[in-house]
C-alpha cells in the first residue's frame, strides 16, 4: 500500500509523535503510565488501532474525537490541544488509500447478483449473471410496483393505527410531533468525573462568568468547586452538579450584540462536535452565525442565528455519548 504524500504525510507523522509524547509523559504526579491495552479500553478501540495512532514510523490518523479524549485521559498540556486539533484536521484530509489490485472487469449488472449466486443452481446462476434485457426490465418494473404497494400499505396501516389511538384518547398529531421535537429534549446532567464535551462546555461557560478554571475536558475537583461557587451566587443548591436549573443560569444568550469570548468558544465547540463545521476562534463571526443557522434548521428550531436556551439545549443533547471516568 502507498501512504499519504505531500504535507499531509508530515501531519500524520507529527500527530503520531505528539500523541506518543503524551503517552510517554503521562506518568507523573505519582501516576503510572497506562498500558496500551488499558488505554485502548478507555478509548473504546482495539489495541492494534491505538498502537498505530502512537507509532510515528507506521502511523494511522487518529480521529479528532480520539485525539481530544487522549488529551484528556493522559492529562496532556493544555497548550498542546490547539496544535493537536489542527494536525488531526490536516491529517484527515489525506485521500483514501487505493487498493493495489485493479478491480475485476465485471459487467455493470453483475454486482447486485453476488448475493443471489450463493444459493443458486447452475442454471439459475447463469440467468442471474447474464439476464436478458427484457428480463431485467420486467424485474425492475415488478420491484418498483411492489415497493409502491408496500409503501402505500405501510402508510395506510400506520395512519389508521394512529387515528384509532387518537379516537381512544391517544395523543393528537400535534402532541405526537411535539413529544419528539426540540422541546422534548432534556438538559444533560454534568458532574464530577465527566470527560470531554460535558466537562469542556461547563468549563468554558464558567470562564465566561469569570471563574478561573482550566478547560481541560476533565470535570474534576476544581471544576466541581467552581460550579458550587457559581450555584451559591445564583441561589441554587450548591451540589457541584450541572442540571437543568444550573444550565439555565450558566448558558449565555449569544447574538451579534452579546458574545463573550469563552461563551462563543463553548458554542463553536458544540457546533463543531455535531458535525457542523465551525472554526473555534472565540469570535462570533458571520461564519459562526451561518453554522448556527444550519444547526437550527436541521433541528427544526427557529432559524434566528441566536444562541438562545432552546438552541443551547439542542446542542447539548446532540453531542456524542457521554464519557465518565
Amino acid at each position: 500500500m502507498t501512504g499519504p504524500t505531500g504535507p499531509d504525510r508530515e501531519a500524520v507523522r507529527a500527530l503520531a509523535e505528539l500523541l506518543r509524547k503524551w503517552w510517554e509523559l503521562s506518568a507523573r504526579e505519582g501516576r503510572p503510565k497506562p498500558t496500551q491495552q488499558s488505554l485502548a479500553g478507555r478509548l473504546g478501540i482495539d489495541q492494534t488501532t491505538l498502537s498505530r495512532y502512537l507509532n510515528p514510523r507506521h502511523p494511522s490518523t487518529a480521529p479528532l474525537r480520539t485525539v481530544e479524549l487522549l488529551h484528556t485521559v493522559l492529562r496532556a498540556p493544555a497548550a498542546d490541544l490547539p496544535r493537536a486539533r489542527a494536525l488531526a484536521k490536516e491529517a484527515a484530509a489525506v485521500p483514501a488509500r487505493k487498493s493495489p489490485h485493479p478491480a475485476d472487469p465485471t459487467p455493470a449488472d453483475a454486482a447486485p447478483a453476488d448475493a443471489a449466486l450463493a444459493d443458486a443452481t447452475p442454471a439459475d446462476a447463469a440467468a442471474v449473471v447474464a439476464p436478458a434485457p427484457h428480463r431485467r426490465a420486467t424485474l425492475r418494473t415488478a420491484l418498483a410496483f411492489l415497493a409502491v404497494l408496500t409503501l402505500g400499505g405501510g402508510i395506510g396501516l400506520g395512519w389508521s393505527a394512529f387515528a384509532h389511538r387518537a379516537g381512544q384518547g391517544g395523543p393528537s398529531v400535534a402532541a405526537a410531533a411535539a413529544s419528539t421535537g426540540p422541546a422534548a429534549s432534556r438538559w444533560p446532567l454534568a458532574r464530577k468525573g465527566d470527560l470531554l464535551w460535558k466537562a469542556r462546555t461547563v468549563q468554558y461557560l464558567l470562564q465566561a462568568h469569570g471563574h478561573a478554571v482550566e478547560a481541560d475536558g476533565d470535570f474534576g475537583a476544581a471544576t466541581a468547586a467552581a460550579v458550587k461557587t457559581f450555584q451559591s451566587a445564583h441561589g441554587l443548591l450548591a451540589d457541584g452538579k450541572v442540571g437543568a436549573q444550573t444550565w439555565s443560569h450558566l448558558i449565555i444568550r449569544i447574538d451579534s450584540h452579546n458574545a463573550p469570548k469563552q461563551a462563543v468558544v463553548a458554542l463553536q465547540y458544540l457546533l463543531n462536535n455535531t458535525g457542523t463545521a465551525t472554526d473555534i476562534t472565540g469570535i462570533f463571526t458571520p461564519s459562526t452565525t451561518r453554522s448556527l443557522e444550519t444547526f437550527q434548521r436541521a433541528r427544526a428550531l427557529p432559524v434566528t442565528g441566536v444562541a438562545d436556551p432552546a438552541t443551547w439545549r439542542a446542542l447539548l443533547t446532540s453531542q456524542g455519548p457521554a464519557i465518565h471516568r
